[in-house]
């Protein structure tokens, strides 16, 4: 990978609590300077990143019922048109997994499927977290089919929130699972060169990360 493409592979991210409207500008800023497929911000910041990112290519991604996937659907989808109207490309979905771990599967669908819906109807692009760390092989596997046929673009390893983030086991599964049918995008705790790197050649097609200018600056130093 050049830099270049490296670049786009990454959600250049920036999800912190605390984060204040200056280091969201300066986000996208790096984004266009860099050219990173996309940013990644909370939802209060869409329209601000938006603005910033008009007419570069960069797309605007936002969380969805973030961080726990625990709200009623409807809110989920509300979230997501209002995400939309502000300018949101990309919009990052935590399953419920509250009921993944009651095997609501029916349940489970439906919630992913309500939000691929409106998102498909304004323009968008779905990522499902399943945030794989709180979850058995079988979950994952059984949430993964759900994902890959319900019509969105990307499965995702975590949140970056969870007790744990992307392992390479987990990106290998994913990718089995999804057969070509979604990417799939690893997040959470990928902070150098050589850890994307290897998430890249296990199977991710995406890469969410803080660390994204770090990871340029090894790809640049090494002159891969």
């Amino acid at each position: 990978y050049s830099p270049y493409e490296l670049a786009q592979r990454i959600d250049h991210t920036l999800l912190k609590p605390d984060a204040p409207e200056a280091a969201v500008r300066k986000l996208c800023r790096e984004a266009r300077t860099h050219g990173f497929i996309s940013v990644c911000i909370l939802p209060c910041w869409v329209s601000v990143a938006q603005a910033e990112l008009e007419e570069s290519g960069v797309r605007v991604g936002t969380v969805i019922g973030f961080p726990l996937g625990a709200n009623a659907t409807a809110v989920k989808v509300i979230e997501s048109e209002e995400a939309m109207r502000d300018g949101a490309d990309e919009l990052d979905m935590v399953l419920n997994v509250s009921a993944v771990k009651s095997a609501a599967w029916e349940a489970v669908e439906a919630d992913i499927g309500a939000v691929v819906a409106a998102a498909t109807a304004g323009g968008a692009e779905v990522k499902v977290i399943l945030e794989c760390a709180y979850l058995t092989e079988a979950e994952k596997r059984q949430a993964a089919q759900i994902v890959a046929g319900s019509g969105a673009a990307f499965v995702k390893t975590s949140t970056g929130f969870g007790p744990g983030g992307a392992t390479l086991e987990d990106v290998r599964l994913l990718k089995e699972i999804a057969g070509g049918r979604c990417g799939v995008k690893a997040a959470g705790g990928i902070r150098d060169m050589p850890a994307a790197l290897a998430m890249l050649d296990a199977g991710a097609t995406r890469l969410g990360t803080s660390a994204g200018l770090a990871i340029l600056q090894e790809a640049q130093t090494s002159g891969i």
